[in-house]
């Protein structure tokens, strides 16, 4: 798979899955763009990518429409262009749901399905003229099973894969490729900070009989991403080890 000059924006790039997809793009050459709320952690995590290939950043909140419609007209001054969008940015707030506060409820839903909205719409402008693009979310197997205590996030999540079948819907004429990847439990700093006993039980619902890594759920990113995946759209590809 080659994406030499391709021009590839990543949300919630610079750490985590998001980071490891930059820098599996960069690896084969694509020319990487960041995006992220911490500066710091943008920065260094550019620096890094930018040893592989061209590599930039921008800091922009992704469930503010006027941040993500200002960022995407700077890359497209600078490159041209925006070949795929990786919609990776989430974030967690669970509790049981007679307990969940509204607010909590809210913000996870604006960030991880009002800002894959936000992104894929704006971008889907400019794939549009260009008669050729791919755009990629990350949701998740909550997305699709459920969770005790994640009913903000499953339901985030599961609106992602509906947003993904809709845009494939409409975006195909144009030939645009609208795929989502559900990932299931992926070692993470957040993983590795469960008790042992609860990884223990975790791994006996996974017959592969491990974690998998961000690089898994790249791999899978890159595919959908690539020219081999030209006719396939509005798809979810589940990465969890054979778990569901």
């Amino acid at each position: 798979m080659s994406f030499e000059d391709k021009v590839v924006v990543i949300t919630g790039g610079a750490r985590g899955i998001g980071k490891q997809i930059a820098h599996n793009f960069a690896d084969k050459k694509a020319k990487v763009v960041i995006l992220d709320l911490n500066e710091e952690v943008l920065k260094q995590a550019a620096q890094e990518i930018g040893k592989q290939s061209e590599c930039v950043y921008f800091l922009v909140d992704v469930t503010k429409s006027n941040q993500v419609e200002e960022t995407i007209n700077k890359i497209i001054d600078k490159f041209s262009k925006i070949d795929i969008l990786v919609n990776n940015a989430g974030i967690t707030k669970d509790n049981l749901a007679l307990r969940l506060s509204e607010n909590d409820w809210d913000k996870v839903i604006e960030v991880n399905l009002r800002g894959t909205f936000l992104c894929s719409k704006l971008c889907a402008k400019h794939m549009i003229r260009q008669r050729r693009g791919k755009i990629v979310n990350i949701s998740s197997i909550i997305g699709l099973i459920g969770n005790v205590g994640q009913a903000n996030y499953s339901a985030s999540k599961a609106g992602m894969i509906g947003l993904t079948k809709s845009l494939a819907k409409e975006l195909g004429i144009r030939n645009v490729c609208v795929n989502a990847v559900a990932p299931g439990y992926i070692q993470t700093d957040m993983t590795d900070k469960l008790p042992d006993k609860v990884k223990e039980e975790m791994l006996k619902r996974i017959p592969l009989a491990r974690f998998g890594s961000p690089a898994d759920v790249a791999s899978a990113v890159l595919f959908l991403a690539s020219d081999k995946a030209d006719y396939i759209t509005g798809q979810v590809l589940v990465v969890d080890g054979g778990m569901i």
